[in-house]
C-alpha cells in the first residue's frame, strides 16, 4: 500500500508540474508538444551486492522522468519523478560537454575494484548514443555520475521515510539524522522532493518528538537553500 500511494501521489505531482513547465517554456504550443520529441537522458548503475544493486534514472528536458532502485532479481518498478529546472539544466549541460556520449571512451582502463558498471544514454528522437564505464578520470563524467547518485540518494531516503512512517516509526529519528548529515555534506540533489513526507512527520504527533523536530529542521534547511 505504501508503494501504491507513493506512485499515485508522484503521478499527480509529475503531471501537474510537467504541464505547468510546458506552458512556461512555450505558451504558444499550449501543450501540443509531444513528450516523446524531448531529448532524454538515462543513467544506470549495476553493482551486485550493493544497496540497491541496480539504479536507473531517466529524465527528459522538461524534468519529467523515472527512478528505479532494486535488487537485480526483482521485477522492474520505475517511479515517476520531477526534477528541478536547475538540476535538469546541469545534467544536460554536462551531457553536452561530453559530446552527447558520441564516440566517448570514458573508461580509465586502470586496474581498480568493481565500482559498478555505469551507463549514460542520450536519446533525441530516433538517435541514441551511450557510453559506459566502471571508473573514469573524465571530470565531466564524474560530475554527471555524482549528480545522478545524489538524485538516487534522495529517492532512497524517500523510500525509507515512507516505509518507516507506516511500519517502523521508531526508525524515523535515525533515518532523519542521516538525511541531516547528507544535506550538510551536499550529498542530495533536489532534496525538496522530500518535503511532502517531512511535512507529514513534523505535523503528526503520532511520531516521536525527536523525529518531528528533525523533520522540521530539515524542512527549514531546504527552504533556506531554495
Amino acid at each position: 500500500m505504501a508503494k501504491c500511494s507513493r506512485v499515485l501521489w508522484r503521478c499527480i505531482l509529475v503531471a501537474t508540474l510537467t504541464v505547468a513547465a510546458s506552458g512556461l517554456e512555450n505558451p504558444a504550443l499550449e501543450g501540443s508538444q509531444e513528450t516523446s520529441t524531448l531529448s532524454k537522458l538515462t543513467y544506470t548503475k549495476t553493482l551486485k551486492g550493493s544497496v540497491p544493486e541496480y539504479i536507473c534514472i531517466s529524465v527528459n528536458a522538461s524534468g519529467a522522468g523515472t527512478y528505479e532502485g532494486r535488487k537485480l532479481d526483482e521485477p522492474p518498478n520505475p517511479l515517476p519523478i520531477q526534477l528541478s529546472p536547475a538540476v535538469v539544466a546541469r545534467l544536460f549541460a554536462l551531457t553536452q560537454d561530453l559530446g552527447y556520449f558520441r564516440g566517448n571512451d570514458l573508461e580509465s582502463h586502470k586496474k581498480v575494484a568493481n565500482m559498478g558498471q555505469k551507463v549514460f544514454t542520450y536519446q533525441q528522437g530516433n538517435e541514441i548514443s551511450r557510453a559506459e564505464f566502471n571508473y573514469t578520470l573524465n571530470r565531466q563524467a564524474q560530475e554527471l555520475s555524482e549528480l545522478f547518485e545524489k538524485i538516487a540518494s534522495v529517492e532512497q531516503h524517500l523510500t525509507t521515510l515512507e516505509f518507516s512512517m507506516k511500519y517502523d516509526p521508531l526508525g524515523l529519528p535515525a533515518e532523519l539524522r542521516q538525511i541531516q548529515i547528507d544535506l550538510a555534506n551536499g550529498a542530495l540533489a533536489d532534496p525538496q522532493l522530500l518535503v511532502p513526507s517531512l511535512e507529514k512527520i513534523s505535523r503528526n504527533s503520532r511520531y516521536m518528538h525527536l523525529a518531528q523536530s528533525r523533520a522540521q529542521d530539515i524542512l527549514q534547511r531546504i527552504q533556506a537553500n531554495n
